[in-house]
Formats: C-alpha cells, sequence, structure tokens
C-alpha cells in the first residue's frame, strides 16, 4: 500500500470503530501529546492477556471475518 492507501484505510478504520468526532480527537490526541507507541503497546495493548488468550480471540476474529465459502 502506499501512504495515501495506508492514511484512508486508517482514517476509515478509525471512522468505522469511533465515529466521526472521536476519530478526529483521536487524531487530536495523538498530535498534541508526545506518543511513543511501542512503550504504550508494550504496556497497555494486551495488558492482563495471556498468549493463549490472545491467539483465541485472533482465531476467532479470523472464522468470524474470513470464513471460506
Amino acid at each position: 500500500m502506499d501512504d495515501n492507501a495506508i492514511l484512508s484505510a486508517g482514517m476509515d478504520a478509525l471512522i468505522e470503530r469511533l465515529g466521526t468526532v472521536e476519530a478526529e480527537r483521536f487524531i487530536t490526541l495523538i498530535i498534541r501529546e508526545p506518543f511513543d507507541y511501542t512503550k504504550w503497546r508494550k504496556e497497555n495493548l494486551f495488558k492482563n492477556k495471556t498468549v493463549e488468550q490472545l491467539n483465541e480471540e485472533a482465531m476467532e476474529y479470523f472464522n468470524n471475518n474470513h470464513a471460506t465459502q
């Protein structure tokens, strides 16, 4: 994907998940605050989840979204 496609897909995902207003608010927060995604991910993204739980959630997501017909 080129940069424009990534930006567009990212914005679409934010709007789908958060709605337009909150998506724009999220972007404002990211721009305004110094943000270290790697540090945040390590400290928060999978907090209190085991590898087994993450695997189960990933498989469930895959099965619900990529089922073959």
